[in-house]
């Protein structure tokens, strides 16, 4: 997505964080109420937990998580400098190493460069590792991402993990956060006063000779996909919604909540405490909201320990 060279609003918008904090309303819960458990007829609280249902991560390492920071681009690409990638970056760093994970960081890679260093983490042996993560942050449009010199299909670089080519995977889960704009539409947002709604996931399982090979997959966008797609806001001082909405939610709470309910406070955060700021009213009060596609098996905690079932 090509940027105004006098504006640069996609890499220079500052973010309009809400007086209020939402997440306040858990910090006045108790822990097992924070986990969603159901009540039963004493009024105790709690949430049957089935260790089938969940991913084993008892292995020797978490595993690990590379992180793409493309911030410079060649002129021919018409993609401007990515101020505040670098903040982005040193943040996830810090908070998926806090988590657990061996955390290495690629900068300013072209395409070729992109699927080379993936390709080879893909060749590595992981069957002592418990999952695999990968963040990209750069430029982008739907289904692409932008190395240095050229855009490429996100797809090339994913279907590097897919069971059939990195064997030692196979069943665990694997998970890419992608920071990087889907297309060129802007969310204007709507004037809503409807409250939360509760949903409920069903999940159901794989037969034990053999699993798709597009399984445990986790991909989370920092923006939806729409006609056009949509911008992904960045701030060149505090970093990008998507990003700093992530970390703040892991820092919180990723030893405590499984993954999807993690990214599901993420698009909350995002949708509800960001908002444009711009002289220009084209950019002006514009919205964001991250988009999850999961193909997960099984819920993914990132602790060892698996909370007793309740005594009936």
């Amino acid at each position: 997505m090509a940027e105004d060279t006098k504006n640069d609003y996609a890499d220079t918008i500052d973010a309009k964080p809400s007086r209020t904090d939402p997440f306040s309303i858990f910090t006045k819960k108790k822990k097992n109420e924070l986990e969603g458990q159901p009540e039963d007829s004493s009024g105790n609280q709690y949430r049957i937990l089935i260790p089938t249902l969940q991913y084993n991560i008892a292995y020797k390492k978490l595993g690990k998580c590379i992180i793409i920071n493309n911030k410079n681009f060649a002129k021919e690409t018409g993609m401007f400098t990515r101020n505040g990638t670098d903040k982005d970056a040193g943040d996830l760093q810090k908070c998926f190493r806090d988590i657990g994970f061996e955390v290495l960081i690629h900068n300013d890679l072209s395409c070729n460069k992109m699927r080379e260093v993936l390709g080879e983490v893909a060749n590595e042996d992981h069957s002592e590792a418990a999952c695999f993560s990968c963040i990209l942050l750069s430029h982008g449009d739907e289904g692409l991402i932008y190395g240095t010199d050229a855009f490429m299909a996100i797809k090339d670089l994913t279907t590097l993990f897919r069971g059939d080519r990195c064997q030692s995977l196979i069943g665990k889960p694997k998970l890419f956060f992608i920071q990087a704009c889907r297309g060129s539409e802007f969310d204007d947002g709507i004037q809503t006063d409807s409250g939360s709604s509760n949903d409920t996931l069903e999940m159901d399982a794989n037969p034990r000779y053999k699993i798709p090979v597009e399984a445990d997959f986790l991909y989370a966008y920092s923006t939806v996909p729409g006609t056009l797609g949509y911008y992904s806001w960045r701030n060149p001082g505090k970093g990008s919604w998507f990003v700093q909405s992530l970390c703040s939610v892991l820092n919180e709470y990723g030893k405590r909540l499984d993954i999807l309910q993690i990214l599901t406070l993420v698009n909350y955060k995002v949708a509800r405490n960001y908002e444009s700021q711009s002289d220009d009213p084209r950019f002006c009060m514009k919205k964001q909201v991250p988009c999850v596609v999961s193909m997960l098996t099984k819920e993914l905690y990132f602790h060892k320990s698996i909370p007793p079932a309740p005594q009936i």
